[in-house]
């Protein structure tokens, strides 16, 4: 789908066309989140938007009303209040730290653009709530610890009977031996 611009939304059928293609987004989107791109140039605005598009991620600019519109249709209120003034949507269908983490990044190195909020799973966050979401090491990095904690207490208990077991072998082969 080609991203929508704010000043092709000029007749009623476009009008409901954008929504349309907003409310299927939303509606697929793991996380959406607003962002206010003013002084940002169209060269970084495309540099954003092939850094996001590359880890699943896309940049839309749309009209705050038919953003609003579209986010009701899709379920997404939560994400009403933080439309207002310019806005560009960040929306991510995978991994929900994903759109966080670049936008963060780039927010960091742009320091024009900055993060009003969004929503993740349905529920709303802030401007704070997003820099801990960026934090947020990936979902396979989390996992992998998790892994790494439960498999720790069961490599002890494993080499803990192994000694017992081996101690018990030896003490059984010292009372065969004394038997002789």
């Amino acid at each position: 789908m080609a991203d929508v611009q704010v000043h092709a939304t000029r007749t009623p059928a476009h009008k409901r066309d954008v929504v349309a293609e907003l409310t299927d987004k939303f509606s697929r989107a793991t996380s959406a989140l607003v962002t206010d791109y003013r002084g940002l140039t169209v060269k970084e605005l495309e540099e954003l938007r092939d850094q996001l598009r590359s880890e699943q991620v896309e940049y839309v600019v749309a009209k705050n009303t038919l953003a609003r519109r579209a986010a009701n249709e899709a379920k997404l209120e939560a994400l009403v209040p933080a439309l207002k003034g310019p806005s560009g949507l960040v929306v991510g269908y995978g991994e929900v730290t994903t759109p966080a983490r670049l936008i963060m990044a780039f927010a960091k190195a742009n320091k024009t653009l900055t993060v009003s909020g969004g929503v993740i799973e349905g529920t709303f966050v802030n401007e704070a709530g997003v820099k801990q979401l960026a934090d947020l090491p990936s979902k396979d990095v989390l996992l992998a610890q998790l892994a790494g904690t439960l498999q720790s207490p069961l490599t002890q208990l494993a080499g803990s009977l192994e000694s017992i077991l081996s101690t018990f072998a030896a003490t059984l082969e010292a009372y065969r031996d004394s038997r002789s």
